[in-house]
């Protein structure tokens, strides 16, 4: 892994060598591997996630939340998809292992 380690706003974090330093990163899209298919809105997600096994919680109403009853996994995402970013997107990916992918647009 390389690149070089930024601190903004109280954050350090990782940019490899085609990010710009002043955090104007390139888009990120969730894809889900088997379909190809670019996840672009909430029905979406839900529908493969649900075929996973992940059941939607209805908690917070601030937030979408799934949880999968054989982990203790919670995915938390925020209420609006567009606000969807590359950490939520990441969290996904770590909790379904060769399902999605983080790419660049």
């Amino acid at each position: 892994m390389s690149g070089v380690w930024v601190f903004k706003n109280g954050v350090v974090r990782l940019v490899d060598g085609n990010d710009s330093y002043q955090g104007s990163a390139r888009r990120k899209v969730l894809v889900h591997v088997a379909t190809n298919e670019v996840v672009t809105s909430y029905e979406s997600l839900e529908r493969i996630l649900s075929s996973l096994g992940w059941e939607r919680y209805y908690d917070d109403p601030d937030l979408f939340q799934f949880h999968k009853r054989s982990t203790v996994h919670l995915i938390s995402l925020p209420r609006d998809f567009n606000k969807l970013k590359p950490m939520h997107m990441y969290d996904i990916v770590v909790k379904n292992r060769n399902v999605f992918e983080v790419r660049d647009v």
